[in-house]
């Protein structure tokens, strides 16, 4: 669907209309219903870059059953599960406020973006065996994790996956399951909180708009843009949200904010094997992690998943990993990474390539290996796999953050890095990993950091309260248990009924 609407001199105006701009819309606009927002967005429709369901991995996460978030084995043989549940408890903050969009009818049938499958963390090996028992002592510690499963028995891990167990030697093999994990559409909650927005007074959605000019004057952001069509628009707004995945780091290049410089981009292309065969998807149903492999990414641990786009049920494994210098996976150029390169930043990138060889050398095997080895990796889950039943598609792009550290460049496979000026006039978002689901989290920070004054009256923590009922507070800690279990299955109710 395109959108051709337009809001002059707004209160906000939001590049982008993936996962992030869309939360940060929708929950401003209920916030303070008076604020006009307008929406540009480059392709002709909503949510086609990272946050498109075949571009990402749509996994909700929570720490359930990524591995990567809890990476090492301390000294003592214990292993640290504070990241997993930081994470589970932001990703808690989505479903509370999609709930919520879903129970307001701001957003319908939410079966079309976001549907229950069981999280499992799959491992074979005795250290890996030893090791995920370790990770299992520590989550199932917390409240979060107490309904999480272990088994080093073959024949529970045949009934939890049986694809993972069809075939497989006497190799010693472990699992966690929980059956709470989810799989998410991100550009079909994107599209429906987008949708909404534009039905809002003094609220504007453009679709085949891109901006090619940022720039601050007497206390607004002018902003230049231009339609596929070739007419020019002028703008300007007190507040910019750069939310346009790959294309975020060269908007905030063009804004000049102090804050910007030294940072650099380091794409990342993608691919998935993708199977349809009803016999074999029927056989699955479950989000399946494993370990990384070698010099991979966060973004590229292995997985085999389960997952539900357009109401058609399908499974995926990968991601593979390929080198890039596009930015974007539809509109991007291949000159996007060398016209990023900047006097501020690139000391930056000339040391993250010096010290990274080990993954650039991945990223460009990972590019060029044949189906026949993109099949190795891929019995390592699913031993039976066969090539005819399989095939690859192209991936969104990543772009990792490149920054400076206490003095040293890396890039950021973690997290991810919202930049704000001084005046808190601009942020831009430059994510990584597990970006879209701690997405209402994240956003939530910008109107703490941006919009202050909204939340500093009764009515606006009243207004965000019932958006997230968590927001003000922690459901970490042990005497919120019974609190966590409450608000949960709210959100359970709210989503799945």
């Amino acid at each position: 669907m395109q959108y051709d609407s337009h809001v002059d001199q707004p209160d906000v105006i939001l590049i982008g209309s993936g996962i992030m701009a869309s939360n940060l819309g929708a929950m401003l606009k209920k916030l303070e219903p008076n604020l006009k927002i307008q929406l540009y967005e480059v392709t002709e429709e909503l949510a086609q870059e990272s946050s498109n369901a075949w571009n990402n991995a749509g996994t909700g996460h929570a720490g359930i059953c990524e591995l990567s978030y809890t990476p090492f084995q301390k000294a003592d043989g214990t292993v640290d599960v504070s990241n997993a549940i930081k994470i589970f408890e932001q990703f808690e903050q989505s479903k509370l406020f999609w709930g919520y969009a879903v129970r307001t009818g701001m957003v319908d049938k939410p079966r079309e973006f976001i549907n229950p499958v069981p999280h499992l963390s799959f491992v074979h090996g005795e250290k890996q065996v030893n090791y995920l028992k370790a990770r299992f002592d520590g989550l199932a510690a917390h409240h979060f994790f107490k309904p999480m499963e272990f088994t080093c028995d073959p024949n529970r891990v045949r009934e939890w996956a049986p694809l993972l167990m069809d075939g497989r030697n006497a190799t010693p093999v472990a699992a966690t399951k929980m059956d709470s994990g989810t799989d998410v559409n991100f550009g079909a909650i994107s599209r429906k909180l987008i949708h909404w927005l534009s039905q809002q007074p003094n609220c504007g959605v453009a679709t085949g708009h891109r901006v090619v000019g940022l720039k601050s004057s007497n206390g607004r952001w002018n902003v230049d843009v231009r339609s596929n069509k070739g007419n020019r628009i002028a703008n300007s707004a007190k507040f910019v949200f750069i939310g346009a995945g790959g294309g975020s780091l060269q908007l905030l290049q063009m804004s000049g904010i102090k804050e910007s410089k030294g940072f650099g981009g380091f794409p990342i292309g993608g691919q998935w094997l993708v199977c349809d065969k009803p016999d074999i998807v029927a056989k699955h149903q479950a989000k399946v992690y494993g370990q990384a492999l070698g010099a991979a990414p966060t973004m590229a641990v292995p997985h085999l998943d389960t997952r539900v786009i357009d109401g058609k049920k399908s499974l995926l494994f990968g991601p593979y990993a390929a080198w890039t210098t596009k930015f974007l996976h539809r509109h991007g150029s291949f000159f996007d990474l060398p016209g990023s390169i900047k006097f501020d930043n690139i000391g930056s990138l000339v040391k993250v390539g010096l010290y990274n060889l080990p993954l650039v050398r991945y990223l460009i095997q990972q590019g060029t290996q044949s189906m026949n080895k993109r099949m190795e990796v891929l019995r390592d889950f699913y031993p039976e796999a066969r090539h005819e039943d399989w095939r690859l598609i192209d991936a969104g792009i990543r772009v990792q953050a490149i920054k400076k550290e206490d003095g040293q460049a890396g890039i950021v496979h973690y997290g991810t890095e919202v930049v704000t000026d001084a005046e808190r006039s601009i942020s831009a978002l430059l994510g990584a990993s597990p970006g879209a689901s701690v997405s209402v989290h994240v956003m939530l920070e910008v109107i703490r950091k941006c919009f202050s004054s909204l939340l500093e009256s009764d009515s606006g923590r009243a207004r965000m309260k019932e958006m997230i009922p968590s927001f003000d507070e922690d459901l970490k800690l042990a005497q919120s248990a019974d609190r966590f279990v409450q608000l949960d299955e709210q959100a359970e109710h709210d989503l799945f009924g």
